[in-house]
């Protein structure tokens, strides 16, 4: 289930406040430790989307993890043998491959796995 009606608005404007504070000088470095934007095209609609997520990068592998996963629709793009992406790093834009899984809690992550360089 996607967040829809009357919630829509609320995200969109968390999602636009959370990318603002990733582009403020004093307070971007930190938050870019954490958050950054991927893009990637819907396999469905044929539309690119780009959107602030939570991350952690070891190497070239990026765990993204996604709250509230029932309630959220653009992570089932990566599921299966995954998708192709673009993660929008502090260090320049990467593209990679995301698999979405769900862990034995229930809680979903999306692990992509860089191009090399």
């Amino acid at each position: 289930m996607a967040f829809g009606g009357p919630i829509r608005p609320l995200v969109s404007t968390i999602n636009s406040g959370v990318t603002a504070l990733t582009r403020v000088p004093v307070l971007g470095p930190v938050m870019r430790k954490s958050f950054t934007e991927i893009s990637y095209t819907g396999r469905k609609s044929g539309k690119r989307f780009t959107l602030p997520v939570n991350y952690r990068r070891r190497g070239d592998t990026v765990t993204i993890w996604v709250g509230m996963a029932d309630q959220k629709s653009w992570w089932r793009n990566f599921s299966g043998a995954g998708a192709p992406l673009t993660v929008h790093l502090p260090d320049g834009d990467r593209a990679g491959l995301g698999v979405a899984a769900r862990d034995a809690k229930g809680r979903v992550s999306v692990t992509v796995t860089l191009d090399p360089l």
